[in-house]
């Protein structure tokens, strides 16, 4: 029940937060996040705005400097911001776009008929959420300068020489006591940075660290676009057309760009992207391309008598071992969903498929021995995927609280809340005997994993739905898998590795990885994953004893304590620990290390692990001969 309480309520209580106020107030409803997120986003506007005058025409080379003491600046070789003074504000056009929310070329008729930047706040926004910042405009032979303090101008822009560039260059520092860190990651905007010259050909980025003692410069320029991405993505695969398939196709003021490439794998990669935004929860644009992709391919089998008149493949068939990234770029943009990433434009749909059927039915019908191999592949997937689905339904589970489906070796955890709990994945039953012993069994499960599980990157799922511990695996986690994954099933907020700290505990290890990347990818991407560190010695001196993780740290402790009267054991597995020391050194929240799996780079961690864990076994010698001189220590 509500109980009324009398309080003085009047005009005095309606705040106006003028100017730039509202972003430094809560610059989370602007940038998403103040973490290392928000942070590299405000590079990422400053670069969007460059990408909108290289759509339009004005721009082919774009550059990104980290600097000493949190310092960044991004310049564009563009028609720079125009710096003659704003009809109704009175200030140059250039302070305009610095200091007023939505202001800028992109909301005008005459500006930008097609632009980037995900929530359109660009410049004031970053200008808003930095300690200092200097924007220069180079126009019509002048170079025009104007400084800022925490969104503040200090003074009018003006005109401090000449100069025959022309562009615009945005040096700023992010505020420190807005934002948890100020560290700009060269290697998280080298992902993003790439991605953009992927999509815009021809467009030259560079990426330049001076900081101190971490100088390197990467630049990007591909004349290909997005049929150079999908090579890259298959640089390490067989496929099957001799060329990546790519066309563009424009319809009044879209365009349409796709390419795309089947390969050898049993694994589908769509990039969809709209204006340079990576929509990763799709849309119209990827619900076109898959039905037109769909239609297009059983018609095809079906003239073509390699399919009877009551068959069909479904789009999982059609779609095994596809990598394709589909760009299209349109004049407004409708997001939705819940990140703002899925592209809600239903016209985008029709033309898309209309597109997909027109280009790549020609093509079909160009290269008819190719078309026949492709159609065969995807029959062969449609076999295995009526196995798969026989075998699916064995471990697909019914609900979170019916632990009598769960697996017999599973020791499950009292605490029902899965936010509360975690799960220890632990290589055999030796190991997993001492986890039991040593958990604390009200928030820790252990599932013991007998030996090793199936290498999934050179699988089809029917048979890695056969696999026991892969099904064990599934079983325990309750959240399915690829298209079946729901995050609000998983029963545990942390799913942690604990293998021998061996070369048969990091191959054990890799493989669970590999899995996870392959059909449950939410899970690292949302950071559940965790790796166990358990120590690698023990060292006993006059009876104390003190446990140490890598051999650094062993040579560091002996060089402090001496090594006379010291008595040194090597773990070479974790059940030669008993119970109480698992707990103590690797499973008590208070003192144990956990290293959380992160991803940065999605197409480098594609890559890797077909490099690692695929059918090429001359990529695997080429990269350990590389990579050889980096061991300075072999455990066989």
């Amino acid at each position: 029940m509500l109980q009324k309480v009398e309080r003085n309520y009047s005009e005095s209580q309606i705040q106006v937060l003028e100017g730039l106020e509202p972003v430094r107030k809560r610059p989370g409803m602007y940038i998403g996040s103040t973490d290392s997120k928000g942070l590299h986003h405000l590079v990422q506007e400053i670069v969007d705005n460059s990408i909108d005058e290289a759509l339009a025409g004005y721009c082919d080379a774009i550059v990104v400097e980290l600097l000493d003491d949190g310092f960044c600046q991004v310049t564009d070789n563009g028609r720079g911001i125009p710096t003659g003074i704003h009809k109704t504000e009175n200030v140059s056009a250039v302070e305009v776009v610095m200091t007023k929310l939505h202001a800028g070329g992109k909301f005008g008729s005459g500006g930008y008929q097609i632009s980037g930047g995900l929530h359109g706040v660009g410049l004031s926004v970053v200008n808003a959420l930095s300690e200092w910042l200097e924007v220069t405009v180079c126009q019509n032979g002048k170079e025009h300068r104007q400084l800022y303090r925490r969104g503040v101008p200090q003074d009018p822009l003006r005109a401090v020489g000449e100069t025959g560039k022309r562009g615009t260059c945005i040096r700023f520092k992010p505020d420190c006591t807005i934002f948890e860190s100020i560290v700009f990651s060269y290697d998280l905007l080298k992902v993003r940075l790439r991605e953009l010259a992927y999509l815009n050909k021809g467009l030259e980025i560079t990426l330049i660290d001076h900081r101190i003692g971490q100088q390197r410069q990467t630049s990007f320029r591909y004349e290909g676009g997005i049929k150079h991405f999908v090579d890259d993505l298959n640089s390490k695969k067989d496929t099957l057309f001799p060329q990546t398939f790519y066309f563009e196709q424009k319809y009044d003021k879209v365009i349409i760009e796709i390419a795309l490439q089947y390969n050898d794998s049993y694994n589908e990669v769509i990039y969809a992207f709209a204006n340079n935004i990576n929509t990763e929860e799709g849309g119209s644009h990827l619900d076109g391309f898959k039905n037109a992709l769909n239609k297009l391919i059983n018609d095809y089998a079906r003239q073509q008598n390699l399919l009877k008149e009551d068959e069909k493949l479904a789009g999982e068939d059609v779609r095994e071992g596809l990598t394709a990234v589909i760009s299209v770029k349109l004049p407004e943009p409708q997001f939705e969903g819940q990140t703002k990433t899925k592209l809600g434009n239903s016209e985008i749909r029709t033309l898309m498929f209309r597109a997909v059927c027109d280009k790549l039915g020609a093509f079909l019908e160009e290269n008819p021995q190719v078309a026949r191999e492709l159609i065969q592949k995807c029959i062969v997937a449609q076999r295995a995927r009526e196995e798969a689905r026989k075998a699916r339904e064995l471990t697909r589970r019914k609900s979170a609280l019916e632990t009598t489906t769960l697996p017999g070796k599973l020791a499950d955890c009292t605490e029902r809340d899965p936010r509360l709990c975690e799960v220890f994945l632990v290589e055999g039953d030796s190991a997993g005997g001492t986890a039991k012993q040593g958990r604390d069994r009200r928030f820790q499960a252990v599932l013991p994993l007998r030996g090793k599980i199936l290498n999934v990157e050179k699988a089809r799922l029917s048979r890695i739905l056969q696999n026991e511990e892969i099904k064990s695996i599934i079983t325990a986690f309750g959240c399915g898998i690829k298209e079946d994954f729901d995050e609000s099933r998983l029963r545990y907020g942390r799913i942690i590795c604990m293998t021998d700290a061996d070369v048969d505990g990091s191959h054990i290890r890799i493989l669970l990885l590999t899995f996870f990347f392959r059909f449950m990818r939410p899970l690292i991407e949302k950071g559940y994953v965790y790796i166990a560190q358990p120590p690698l010695y023990k060292v006993v001196k006059n009876k104390a004893e003190r446990y140490l993780y890598s051999d650094a740290e062993l040579e560091e402790y002996l060089s402090q304590v001496g090594r006379q009267g010291i008595e040194i054991q090597r773990y070479k597995g974790l059940g030669e620990m008993n119970h109480e020391q698992l707990w103590e050194t690797t499973m008590n929240p208070e003192k144990r290390t956990l290293f959380k799996v992160t991803m940065q780079d999605v197409l480098a961690a594609d890559e890797i692990f077909t490099l690692l864990m695929g059918e090429k076994a001359e990529l695997r010698r080429e990269f350990i001969e590389q990579n050889a001189k980096l061991v300075k220590e072999l455990d066989v």
